[in-house]
């Protein structure tokens, strides 16, 4: 398996199907940020689709190919942003509803559903920590560089999350 460094120099070297290959190995966890970010399916998939394109124009000015995946894990998040943004800008007042995780698929089981649905009622710097770590598959160095955090601020986040989601899981649901 080639590493992401040998990718991006064969993209730079004109090999198209080498993109190919980074997309698909960085598909999930780029849909998995844009979710977190946006919390609706579609507008996840037009993030996606759209950090793939932006990262792929700017790919020659990426100084450490290496990085590839915590460079996309931030283009993806700014673009997520810079959508929600705009989104809220044209939504009128009465329309603005807290986001909701669709699930077009019917491809997770009545637990992942309840988990993901806990991870949803996280603040947003835990939400954010688990799902680039557990969700994206990140290591903590990773989700402290894409979220510029220190690794100990992580660590933190991490550790509180997994209390405050032991206590939302063991609670009936109402």
């Amino acid at each position: 398996m080639q590493t992401d460094a040998e990718l991006v120099n064969a993209v730079l070297g004109g090999d198209k199907q080498a993109f190919e290959v980074l997309v698909k190995r960085y598909e999930r966890p780029v849909r998995a940020i844009a979710l977190n970010v946006l919390g609706d399916y579609h507008l996840a998939s037009d993030v996606s689709q759209d950090a793939f394109v932006t990262a792929y124009e700017n790919l020659p000015g990426l100084r450490k190919p290496v990085v590839f995946g915590p460079w996309l894990m931030k283009i993806t998040r700014r673009r997520a942003i810079d959508w929600a943004r705009r989104k809220r800008d044209e939504a009128p007042l009465e329309s603005v509803v807290p986001p909701t995780i669709h699930n077009p698929d019917g491809q997770l089981d009545e637990g992942k559903q309840w988990l993901l649905a806990a991870v949803t009622k996280l603040p947003e710097s835990e939400r954010q920590v688990v799902m680039l770590r557990y969700f994206a598959g990140h290591s903590v160095k990773d989700v402290a560089e894409i979220l510029s955090r220190g690794v100990g601020t992580v660590t933190k986040q991490l550790s509180r999350a997994h209390i405050r989601l032991r206590s939302i899981l063991e609670r009936p649901e109402k």
